[in-house]
């Protein structure tokens, strides 16, 4: 079921009234009309570009998927591709959910490729500013960018407490490194995720805020500028971040190298002062008597102390992480 509403001089009027009013809505010029598909068939994408002229470039575009974010200027409307985007602090991943708008004068069409986008999250948005909608479709266009760009700034913020975990992980004094690893590396893929949705959005937003596409009026500018402020400020986290992620883990093979080193200088250490004595006794091949000498109890108990001092030293080496 489609979502619909139509606003008349900034009020509210009615909501979730069938499709094919769109057309008759569309004929007072007070009107501002919404209309909201998730997963549309062809047929309702067909009928709707028949009511409102849409270009048949931007109706293929809304129903591929995986397109770029990008904003498209075409003769009677605009069309733009985002993505909302939310990381999961359980399993570590963005999980990404894509949208398409046609941007008309009168009228606002999302179309959602999934249910993941949550549509009544900017319907509650634009409830809450209820006192801007006189100003048309560029009322609509910001709630909408506005909820895409704020879902960016808390999934790049959440990813920003993950990566300062992984540091003191990093830092502790027993780590384990499969884990570290297995979790950089997560880190690594929902940071590449997120900076496909986030750093294209500086360019989208800057080209809806350009004042020869006529879409925004006086009132809601300071609003849009707004938003470009927020997407700015996400894309320049997102960019430390990445750096952030590599340094943590040249940091850890960093550790690691001289965690390593610190063994080997001790193992050697121990090595010389065993190698000594035995040295000593095999150059003058000293074979002298001892208790049990030439006696089974003396080879049971050579064996059982051979075998008690390794595993002891085997236990020791464990329990110190150098093995």
């Amino acid at each position: 079921m489609a979502h619909t509403r139509v606003y008349r001089d900034g009020v509210l009027v009615e909501e979730n009234f069938p499709v094919e009013q769109v057309s008759d809505y569309l004929q007072d010029p007070a009107t501002t009309v919404w209309l909201d598909f998730c997963e549309p068939t062809e047929d309702d994408l067909t009928s709707i570009s028949e009511e409102l002229g849409l270009h048949a470039l931007a109706v293929e575009d809304a129903a591929e998927e995986h397109q770029r974010p990008k904003f498209d200027r075409y003769d009677t409307h605009s069309f733009l591709i985002a993505y909302s985007a939310h990381f999961d602090v359980d399993t570590g991943m963005v999980t990404k959910s894509e949208l398409a708008a046609f941007v008309t004068k009168q009228a606002l069409v999302t179309v959602r490729k999934d249910d993941g986008f949550d549509i009544e999250a900017v319907a509650q948005r634009w409830d809450a500013s209820a006192d801007l909608a006189k100003s048309g479709v560029a009322f609509l266009l910001h709630g909408l960018l506005d909820y895409i760009v704020d879902g960016h700034f808390d999934s790049v913020q959440a990813l920003d407490d993950q990566i300062e975990a992984l540091e003191d992980l990093v830092f502790d004094e027993r780590p384990d490194q499969r884990e570290l690893q297995r979790r950089s590396f997560r880190l690594r893929k929902s940071l590449t995720a997120l900076r496909r949705v986030v750093l294209p959005m500086r360019e989208v937003v800057n080209t809806v805020m350009r004042r020869d596409q006529h879409l925004i009026d006086s009132v809601m500018m300071p609003y849009f500028q707004d938003v470009y402020d927020h997407v700015l400020r996400a894309s320049e986290w997102t960019e430390s971040l990445r750096d952030l992620v590599a340094t943590v883990r040249e940091t850890q093979l960093n550790l690691q190298g001289n965690r390593l080193n610190t063994i080997m200088k001790k193992v050697t250490s121990w090595a010389a002062i065993i190698a000594v004595p035995t040295a000593v006794t095999g150059f003058y091949g000293q074979n002298v008597p001892y208790p049990g000498f030439q006696a089974t109890s003396g080879f049971w108990v050579s064996t059982v102390a051979i075998v008690l001092l390794s595993v002891g030293l085997y236990a020791s080496f464990k329990r110190r992480d150098w093995l």
